[in-house]
């Protein structure tokens, strides 16, 4: 009787520390499996940042070949235009465009320069598709310090300087203009005004730096963040 009441007891062990075992095998299986999918949904994540990382430098590098190639072009026209912000802005000095004080329309002397800019700035665009890496174009405009009595101010003016260039080159350019497409199939031209708040020089206080001032930007923005940003979720990845 107590060596059967023992063989009991032994089997009630044995049972316990096979159930025990068994829920610590199962408990590191399922740890297993959560460690390789995390592992995999990092290395995933990872990879996606590199491509991304690659198309914006993509990005990056063809609107400097654009901007690089249109100023190139410009000059053996005879027209100057300044790259600016990092390759970012075509800047349309007012050797080449100026508006007249406390007006946007374009004056009759500088048509055929900017006609000739929207002409080579067309061609180089839609070499290749490159559209397809640009979120929007801005036509920026831009006032001097000097305030104005037009309805709303030099916010106003700046803008309607930019419409100008804008309605100037869908008439005598090109209609063309208003069928490029961003890679989301949107319009890529866009027009903005800055008034006075984004000077092209540090102090205003003749008619030449006026002039300086009462200008046209051209604006390259990108589909993406920059190449910064994902260099810095690239980083995070480095340090775990």
């Amino acid at each position: 009787m107590f060596r059967k009441r023992e063989t009991l007891e032994e089997y009630q062990e044995n049972s316990f520390w096979i159930s025990y075992t068994d829920i610590l095998s199962s408990l590191l299986i399922v740890i297993l499996l959560v460690t390789a999918f995390v592992v995999f949904e990092l290395m995933n994540t990872k990879q996606n940042v590199v491509q991304n990382l690659e198309e914006v430098t993509k990005a990056e590098l063809v609107r400097k070949e654009i901007l690089t190639e249109v100023q190139k072009k410009l000059l053996k026209e005879g027209l100057e235009v300044n790259i600016t912000d990092n390759f970012s802005v075509l800047r349309i000095p007012e050797s080449t465009l100026t508006f007249r004080s406390n007006n946007y329309y374009i004056p009759n002397a500088m048509k055929q320069g900017l006609s000739t800019i929207g002409t080579i700035l067309f061609e180089v665009l839609v070499i290749d598709n490159r559209t397809e890496y640009f979120d929007t174009i801005f036509i920026e405009g831009h006032t001097d310090i000097r305030s104005t009595e037009r309805e709303m101010g030099n916010w106003g003016l700046s803008t309607f300087r930019a419409i100008s260039v804008w309605n100037f080159w869908i008439n005598y350019v090109s209609k063309d203009y208003e069928n490029l497409l961003n890679s989301d199939r949107e319009k890529l031209f866009s027009v903005s005004g800055y008034g006075e708040s984004r000077p092209a020089t540090n102090k205003q206080e003749n008619e030449e730096e006026y002039k300086k001032n009462r200008r046209i930007d051209i604006r390259f923005t990108l589909r993406k963040p920059t190449s910064v940003d994902f260099g810095k979720i690239l980083n995070l990845f480095d340090e775990n």
